[in-house]
């Protein structure tokens, strides 16, 4: 009977174990917010953009809206200016992202950066905007490392980082009133660096593309058609509370509805888009967006920074160009 007993209890812990495994897997596979940490991409990141449908059209500006443009030239860091900080989202800790970001605008930019040393810091933009436009990067996996600013970041983000061939910083609008001005040194995210394990995609904002299909987007890794462009779009929130310039959480700072009307309590202020475009990449090139481990470089996890450094006369042009409904570039 002892002995019976004991093989009952060993082919009951063997089930136990096996569903335990599978839970880990399912969980692994889903993204769930207890998500096993994994190496990732997978192949389910990845899709073919030609078999994505086309994106609604944007709302078209009413009478009141504010339909204008401002290009900002930065250059697509052409300097290397690469770090593991985030001023943003963790001031003043050394290597707070755990993976790097690139950035144009602002040569200065780190984790210790203040107002003061933003203000006179030299930048990469035309016209002297001192702003800092900062994401993380994107590396070819088939291809190691070689430079300092490639290998300085760990934490499972490994490979060549692709350079972008062209980086557009877009301010536009409110189509459905006028814009007032950002205030000075205001701080802003868009994105979701841990939408992988995020219980909700509420944060979301990655959109992926290929320069051929302008009207599609996906929150996956785009397959593109031979010789296409890859793209990265991120828009950042748009509507203001009108006291910080920074908060908790970030609630200084909300997007409109999708008919661009703001919350109540806040303020239409220009909505920043920031384009990235990398050289077409031979078909079933791994790519990976650098994350936390336990992110496993999902695509969904792309994010973006901003810190407004503009003069107050260089921000009061750039809304009387947008609320002129003119398209402007420096």
């Amino acid at each position: 009977m002892g002995r019976e007993r004991r093989m009952s209890m060993l082919l009951v812990c063997l089930i136990l174990a096996g569903a335990l495994a599978a839970c880990a897997l399912s969980a692994a596979r889903t993204g769930g917010p207890h998500a096993a940490p994994s190496a990732g991409p997978v192949p389910e990141d990845y899709v073919d953009l030609r078999t994505v449908a086309p994106t609604p059209p944007a709302p078209q500006p009413g009478p009141d809206g504010s339909a204008g443009s401002f290009t900002v030239d930065c250059g697509r860091n052409e300097e290397g200016h690469y770090n593991q900080d985030n001023l943003v989202v963790s001031p003043g800790l050394r290597g707070g992202a755990h993976h790097t970001h690139a950035y144009v605008g602002n040569l200065s930019t780190d984790a210790a950066s203040t107002d003061g040393s933003l203000a006179s810091a030299p930048t990469t933009c035309r016209g002297g905007d001192r702003s800092t436009y900062y994401w993380p990067v994107l590396r070819r996996t088939d291809r190691p490392a070689t430079e300092a600013h490639e290998t300085a970041a760990g934490h499972g983000n490994a490979g060549q980082i692709l350079q972008p061939v062209k980086v557009r910083l877009e301010f536009r609008g409110n189509p459905a009133g006028k814009v007032v001005a950002m205030p000075r040194f205001l701080r802003a995210l868009t994105g979701d660096a841990v939408a992988f394990t995020a219980r909700t995609d509420e944060a979301v904002r990655a959109h992926w593309g290929c320069s051929s299909l302008p009207d599609r987007s996906t929150r996956r890794y785009p397959r593109c058609p031979e010789g296409d462009r890859l793209t990265r779009t991120l828009v950042f929130p748009s509507c203001w509370n009108g006291i910080d310039t920074r908060a908790t959480g970030h609630t200084h700072l909300r997007f409109p509805a999708a008919n661009g009307v703001c919350p109540g309590d806040t303020f239409a202020v220009p909505e920043l888009r920031l384009g990235l475009e990398y050289e077409a990449l031979p078909d079933g090139v791994p790519i990976a967006l650098d994350s936390f481990p336990e992110q496993r470089h999902s695509p969904r996890t792309d994010h973006a920074m901003f810190v407004n450094v503009m003069t107050e006369s260089r921000m009061a042009q750039l809304v009387d160009c947008l609320n002129d409904s003119r398209h402007c570039h420096t």
